[in-house]
């Protein structure tokens, strides 16, 4: 029987008394565990023999290894499976890496830190000296291994986003917005460069505008925008040059999304209320008072930053550092 079920009595040939000779053909990849079980029955249904059965294909070789270090602390990398994927077998995937003119092989320990195919590398690395990174595929069929990538360091750093980004109006200027922020801190005692993106959309859209010419700035004003208008802006860093290193960094995450609204055109049609703004002055120290209390009281809130960004609208964010303590999205 093959799982269970009787096979036709062409398929095996006795060629002893305790031989059997059996043909298996147009069999299915296992599709559990433990293998595809082949059992050798006597006349009265006792079991005499048996074997499991692992269907599939041998691993091919990974391919696409991607790596990047966090603030040069430590090293994260992706890579993908062959075209064959798990070939209906349970496969093994192994990181290793070492220095490449000296040095033992060593494995990473910490997988799926970044998605089913990756592995994190936390300390005990060194600058100024290429690595060799490759990753092993196994599984019960075989072994496979993928090209050797060479990379130091230097040249695939990433940093946490920008901190500190502020929004404001420009003046009375109706179409315009200023942005500033501050260095990525956990780079600030390294020697490096870098260059900035901006993005902004507007409240009801999930359209973004990408301002790509920031440079090395750490401010940037935004013009041609839409009066009385509520604008969402983040922006992301891309260190380069660390050390003298020639080759571009690896962008990091876009930063908490911060917001401002443009000033009213005054030319907007609508009555006058010569009280209006001793009546949103009123409204915004009410809400203030409202969503400190929140923030006081309510569990889970301790860490939530406010802050007042029209006549009526709050926005409340998490910190990076919060959430990652946390675990989970915000």
């Amino acid at each position: 029987t093959l799982n269970g079920r009787r096979l036709p009595p062409a398929s095996y040939t006795a060629l002893g008394p305790s031989t059997l000779s059996v043909a298996l053909a147009h069999l299915n990849g296992s599709r559990q565990q433990s293998g595809d079980n082949l059992v050798c029955h006597s006349r009265d249904g006792g079991i005499l023999a048996g074997s499991c059965l692992y269907v599939g294909l041998p691993p091919e070789k990974p391919v696409n290894i991607t790596c990047w270090s966090k603030n040069m602390k430590d090293l994260t990398c992706k890579w993908a499976p062959g075209t064959e994927g798990e070939t209906f077998l349970h496969t093994n995937y192994t990181l290793k890496y070492k220095l490449r003119w000296y040095g033992r092989d060593n494995t990473c320990q910490e997988y799926h830190t970044a998605g089913p195919y990756s592995c994190h590398i936390p300390k005990d690395l060194a600058l100024f000296t290429p690595y060799e990174i490759w990753v092993e595929a196994s599984n019960r069929l075989g072994v496979a291994v993928s090209d050797v990538v060479m990379l130091d360091i230097l040249d695939v750093v990433t940093t946490d986003p920008p901190s500190d980004v502020h929004v404001s109006r420009v003046g009375d200027l109706e179409d315009q917005l200023s942005v500033r922020w501050s260095s990525p801190p956990a780079l600030k005692d390294f020697l490096f460069q870098a260059k900035y993106q901006i993005q902004y959309r507007v409240e009801d859209s999930s359209e973004w505008k990408v301002v790509d010419d920031v440079g090395n700035q750490t401010s940037c004003r935004l013009a041609g925008l839409r009066p009385g208008t509520v604008y969402f802006v983040q922006v992301r860093c891309n260190p380069f040059g660390i050390y003298g290193s020639k080759k571009a960094g690896i962008w990091s995450d876009w930063s908490n999304p911060t917001a401002a609204s443009t000033p009213r055109s005054e030319r907007a049609a609508g009555g006058c209320d010569p009280k209006g703004g001793e009546q949103n002055t009123t409204l915004r120290r009410e809400l203030k008072q409202f969503f400190g209390w929140v923030k006081k009281h309510a569990y889970g809130c301790s860490n939530l930053g406010i802050k007042l960004y029209d006549q009526w609208r709050v926005w409340l964010q998490k910190s990076h550092k919060t959430r990652n303590q946390v675990g989970k999205e915000p």
